[in-house]
């Protein structure tokens, strides 16, 4: 049996304008996990996963292609990361061969509710890695652990950065900025998938950050799970109406995030908070140019619930509900505003930041 996790992600900063390349998002890798079993079979393989009930997907093999038997099906993210890095293992002279693969997810409540914590991306990741594994090639880099995932989801036409990939590859506190999806979607037509992923991408970048020892982070869950390629989409189809705003909104939020960085380079907690509070603000002039609704009512009270107990507080990712960030200094305690998040309904997710060994 083969085995391989990836962690759920949370966006610190940056959100909407990580999706135009190169330009700088902050995330984290949070403690829980999606694990990709593996297990060889012949003749046919299986996908299952509890999250989906219990009724495993067959699948058999048509010219080393992978062909299921049944068209509608849960597991989009999967498959595409199958095909990807099945592409890339046979580069290497692999034969293919037939196994069951099974998802367990810790990224979503007992009743199947999102908390917003990249569930798509850490299964592709976890699918990656386990296949690798699987055919023996388990030491390849984290850029090309990327790389892989980043091509199932462009091949899956999701919108997103893949900021949620790079969190869930990488682990710990990261900055990123996102590549060039057409001129990686051009390479792919010309070229293997090996050689894609040994190319350079245009403004792809990954940067670990050191958090102050005593930064705190607080997440905050709202109840309400949002769908971030439908905000996405939303956002990329009203900017076209004030290109100017959207444009002032990009550079601001590139200078914010660059700042925010400078901070963590510090160990400048008050600096960190203060680059917090602006990004907020950012996103909230932006959803009011959009008409998207970004920072919910229920969002709007964690973070003003945060700020009273000296946190500096934001919504997270796409927003439209899920969840919200608060990033404290430690030694001021949260207790308090645990507390205060309780009596409103607003639930303390018990996450600690994933940084891999």
């Amino acid at each position: 049996m083969i085995t391989a996790s990836a962690p759920g992600k949370l966006y610190i900063a940056g959100e909407y304008a990580v999706v135009e390349p190169g330009h700088p998002a902050i995330l984290v890798a949070v403690d829980q996990f999606i694990t990709v079993s593996l297990e060889a079979t012949t003749d046919m393989g299986t996908i299952l996963s509890k999250q989906y009930g219990n009724l495993p997907v067959t699948w058999k093999r048509e010219n080393d292609r992978l062909v299921l038997d049944k068209r509608e099906n849960p597991f989009h993210y999967i498959l595409a990361a199958i095909e990807v890095t099945e592409s890339y293992v046979k580069s290497f002279g692999k034969e293919l061969s037939f196994y069951h693969l099974s998802v367990d997810s810790e990224l979503d409540s007992s009743n199947g509710r999102k908390y917003g914590l990249g569930s798509s991306a850490a299964v592709t990741v976890a699918t990656v890695k386990g296949i690798l594994r699987f055919y023996g090639l388990q030491h390849e880099t984290n850029e090309t652990i990327f790389k892989l995932a980043a091509l199932a989801h462009l091949s899956v036409k999701s919108n997103g950065s893949c900021g949620d990939v790079a969190a869930s590859v990488f682990g710990g506190w990261l900055a990123f900025t996102t590549f060039d999806p057409k001129w990686v979607l051009e390479k792919q037509q010309q070229f293997p998938v090996r050689e894609v992923i040994e190319s350079d991408w245009p403004y792809l970048s990954f940067k670990p950050l050191t958090p102050p020892t005593e930064l705190r982070l607080l997440i905050g869950w709202t109840g309400s799970p949002a769908s971030t390629s439908h905000l996405v989409d939303e956002v990329t189809n009203k900017r076209t109406q004030d290109t100017l705003a959207y444009d002032e909104f990009l550079k601001a939020s590139a200078i914010c995030v660059q700042e925010m960085i400078h901070g963590f380079e510090a160990k400048d907690i008050p600096k960190i908070q203060s680059e917090i509070r602006r990004n907020r603000s950012l996103l909230k002039k932006m959803s009011q140019s959009t008409g998207v609704v970004i920072e919910t009512s229920a969002l709007t009270h964690l973070c003003k619930l945060a700020e009273k107990f000296n946190g500096a507080a934001k919504s997270s990712g796409a927003g439209g509900g899920d969840c919200g960030i608060v990033i404290f200094d430690r030694r001021d305690g949260v207790l308090s505003l645990m507390t205060a998040w309780e009596e409103q309904g607003i639930t303390n997710l018990p996450l600690h930041v994933y940084t891999k060994n």
